[in-house]
């Protein structure tokens, strides 16, 4: 998108308020923690994707919808941590509007994707749970290829919409953004003109991409559940849980605290604005964290290939040190 010249907004910039309640003597410590947070989040999800993509026996359709999780955990957490960091380490409280116009425009477009990856997931499960014998016909390679592209897509209409109609206000002041980083509906809030009809457009779609995917969701878990208690194989009704409990937890700490948060919004119940932030925050970065700790410790073939993947860089190393040590002997002899 691009912000045309009529837009007469007198505000240049915004301030990025982070947690109204934090005290100063807190701001190194909570740059910190979320440095590291970032830190994580780059090392599990980078490591997870060049595993996915070298690894052969793991190129199969579950493993590719992994895969996009953990490309979009990546863009997602570098839209927006950089910029906490620097908030509370440097000080550096100011965005261009532009700036946070384009960071408010790739916050949503990534949590948009995140919400339909997870449906494509749920997806992926219902066939394999409930229709075992149809799944390798139904879900293969080139089908999640397919599927995933039309997402990655189809994600960025939804935030588009909404910058553009609040490209469409005017900015005069005040220019306070009480959030960690730029988002929808604390850029409306700022306004001067009437922002009603932004709002509407903004809870609509907002709805759409939270309900549509968690219904299907919801449904496609439930048949699983009813699926595996119908299997007389005890063994086979365990692994099939374990399957989908890692993910089902995910998703239940991705759209938990979500839908407290649209709740509270919709029915304008009033909390503190700091353990709303909290909110937005734990929904936001903890399942990035954590996906890749649970896909590789839960799923027993990537951990496999992780393993090999660790020792045969050992040794490698192991290798290397041995071949230097006996190539210093040999000159020393030769001395």
């Amino acid at each position: 998108f691009t912000m045309s010249d009529t837009n007469q907004s007198s505000i240049k910039e915004f301030i990025i308020v982070g947690f109204p309640g934090l005290q100063p003597q807190y701001h190194s410590l909570v740059a910190l923690v979320f440095f590291l947070v970032y830190v994580t989040i780059l090392i599990g999800n980078i490591l997870t994707t060049a595993l996915l993509f070298l690894e052969r026996s793991l190129q199969k359709p579950m493993y590719y919808i992994i895969l996009n999780l953990a490309l979009s955990d990546i863009c997602f957490s570098t839209v927006t941590l950089p910029k906490i960091i620097v908030r509370y380490w440097f000080q550096l409280k100011s965005i261009s509007f532009v700036d946070c116009f384009v960071q408010k425009q790739l916050v949503h477009y990534f949590g948009t994707l995140n919400s339909f990856i997870m449906m494509l997931m749920a997806l992926d499960r219902y066939v394999a749970i409930c229709f075992p014998l149809s799944y390798h016909m139904l879900i293969t390679n080139r089908t999640i290829l397919i599927l995933s592209c039309m997402l990655w897509l189809i994600s960025w209409i939804f935030p588009t919409v909404t910058t553009i109609h609040q490209l469409a206000l005017y900015y005069c002041g005040p220019n306070t953004i009480n959030q960690c980083y730029c988002e929808s509906n604390s850029i409306t809030k700022l306004a001067c003109d009437d922002p009603t009809s932004s709002m509407m457009v903004s809870f609509a779609l907002s709805m759409f991409v939270l309900l549509v995917p968690l219904s299907f969701t919801i449904f496609s878990y439930s048949q699983i559940i009813i699926s595996v208690l119908r299997i007389a194989n005890s063994q086979s009704r365990y692994k099939a849980f374990s399957t989908c409990s890692a993910q089902l937890g995910i998703i239940a700490l991705y759209y938990v605290p979500r839908c407290v948060v649209y709740v509270t919004n919709t029915l304008r119940i009033i909390i503190r604005i700091d353990f709303h932030i909290l909110l937005v925050l734990l929904y936001s970065l903890l399942p990035p964290m954590l996906n890749p700790l649970i896909y590789v410790i839960r799923t027993t073939e990537i951990k496999q290939c992780f393993i090999k993947r660790f020792r045969e860089n050992t040794n490698s190393i192991t290798e290397l040190k041995l071949s230097f040590k006996t190539a210093n002997r040999l000159q020393v002899i030769q001395i």
